[in-house]
């Protein structure tokens, strides 16, 4: 008997949210807004604040066990990132309209709203990125680095380059309308369509 695909749709959006891991530490439960999406294989583990909107993407770690994490609204955190601590030094804070890359280690720092972090780079305790940053991709920024609001960063140690022009502001806004967009299929997700089999040499 063929499932209803209203019914299909639902049950494919509880199972979503029930292979996600969100875990207390120390009894302190991580607070999530309205419409974020922690895809499967990712953790978010205590005392995590994530606004509305945001997402937490396939196997990345959000640890706030022995200081805070503190991320906003419409921000992307993308497949395989790291975002932790320093004990009773430096929390850390992510804010709105922000993307993540892929692989990037976020720690103990502050990066303010609408920046992009490039795929693969490190950015090390007491950091501080100022709003509308692009730090390009593979960049460390080494304990105590401050980039100013606007700049572009790049480098392994990294270094202030230039400031950020129209068309990288435009290509930070798109990556956030195209993340958000992709969370909210991943939320609402369509019923599966019966499978085509197509003959082939195999049979």
């Amino acid at each position: 008997m063929r499932k209803d695909p209203e019914n299909a749709s639902v049950f494919m959006e509880r199972m979503v949210w029930e292979m996600s891991s969100v875990l207390p530490y120390k009894g302190v439960l991580p607070t999530v807004g309205e419409g974020v999406f922690i895809a499967p294989g990712a953790w978010v583990i205590g005392d995590v604040v994530i606004g509305d909107r945001s997402s937490i993407w396939f196997n990345t770690v959000v640890r706030g066990d022995v200081h805070f994490i503190r991320i906003g609204s419409e921000t992307n955190i993308q497949d395989n990132c790291t975002l932790h601590v320093t004990k009773k030094k430096f929390p850390l804070e992510v804010g709105s309209r922000v993307t993540v890359g892929h692989g990037v280690i976020l720690h103990g720092c502050v990066v303010e709203d609408d920046c992009l972090i490039g795929m693969g780079s490190i950015v090390l305790d007491g950091c501080k990125i100022g709003r509308g940053c692009i730090v390009g991709a593979g960049s460390v920024l080494p304990p105590g680095f401050v980039a100013p609001p606007g700049s572009i960063v790049m480098g392994a140690p990294a270094q202030v380059k230039k400031e950020a022009s129209h068309v990288h502001r435009e290509i930070q806004e798109s990556g956030v309308l195209d993340y958000r967009e992709l969370a909210e299929e991943y939320l609402h997700p369509q019923a599966p369509r019966d499978r085509v089999k197509v003959k082939g040499f195999l049979g």
